[in-house]
């Protein structure tokens, strides 16, 4: 032991060892740091911003007093259900389909090539996309074209879930099935789905936390709408796209509102990861 301490190549990989140690905790604390100042500023703000009047009264004119946020989170309410309810079956009948029918197959390997893209593609690129190829053809903007654009970004999040859990199932569990005359989409269905139903509902909601602070998609196809709609067909308001308008105006009360609508969409989306990883969790466990 005292002969490798005095040992120089001993010496300088501990020295190195040191040093990398420090620096990835100076890194760290400095991530920390900024993180908690930022979630205090939120905190701060965001309280101070809530009250009654934000939930039951509509965006407010420019230049006038009080005004609340009600249409822009039913607004988003409404177009990330729907987004979900367009992306969950999709991405995981996709995903079933990867994980039973693709091992060794040429559409599969595509298929994943692009979902691995689509999971780092730029979400401005998506709302350009569905602007080009919905809202342009039907000339106008709408809740449902924010929905197809969302539910875009949703949907390999879904896919690679899916694909990931499925083949987590033991092989002698499908093995036992077929070996019980089981057709191959009802052990699919039946057998493998129902075996890690806990993930896959982990991965939907983690997909919902993904799309629900999305700005950049809606901005090119829901757009905005100062007033309540519930008409999907129609230009809606959004919190991300109202927070991004609020933000930067001159009114003190819009700033206000752009601060309590930022903490309503912070704790949705932290609501989202603390029930998908208690699913998770309690799914491991038993």
């Amino acid at each position: 032991m005292n002969e490798s301490a005095n040992n120089p190549v001993y010496k300088k990989r501990l020295r190195q060892h040191k040093i990398g140690i420090a620096l990835s905790s100076i890194a760290m604390a400095l991530g920390v740091f900024f993180l908690m100042w930022i979630l205090f500023t939120l905190l701060i703000k965001g309280f101070s911003a809530l009250n009654l009047a934000m939930f039951v009264e509509t965006t407010p004119a420019p230049g006038s007093e009080g005004g609340g946020l009600m249409n822009a989170i039913v607004g988003s309410l409404l177009i990330v259900v729907s987004a979900t309810v367009i992306s969950t079956p999709i991405g995981i009948l996709a995903g079933i389909y990867l994980a039973e029918y693709g091992e060794s197959n040429r559409f599969s390997d595509v298929t994943r090539f692009v979902t691995d893209i689509m999971l780092s593609a730029p979400s401005i690129v998506i709302g350009l996309f569905v602007y080009a190829l919905y809202v342009a053809q039907v000339k106008h903007f709408s809740g449902w074209a924010g929905s197809i654009a969302i539910s875009l970004i949703a949907v390999p999040v879904v896919v690679r879930t899916t694909d990931n859990m499925l083949g987590l199932v033991p092989t002698s569990l499908r093995e036992a099935a077929f070996a019980l005359g089981a057709p191959r989409w009802k052990v699919a269905l039946m057998i493998r789905l129902r075996a890690v139903k806990a993930g896959i509902v982990t991965g939907v909601l983690l997909a919902v936390a993904r799309i629900s602070g999305e700005t950049a998609p809606l901005l090119y196809t829901a757009l905005n709408n100062q007033f309540f709609n519930a008409d999907m067909n129609k230009p809606m308001a959004n919190l991300p796209n109202v927070i991004f308008q609020f933000a930067m105006s001159p009114y003190d009360n819009w700033r206000s509102l752009a601060w309590g609508g930022a903490l309503l969409i912070t704790f949705s989306v932290l609501g989202l990861n603390i029930l998908s990883r208690t699913i998770f969790s309690q799914k491991v466990q038993n």
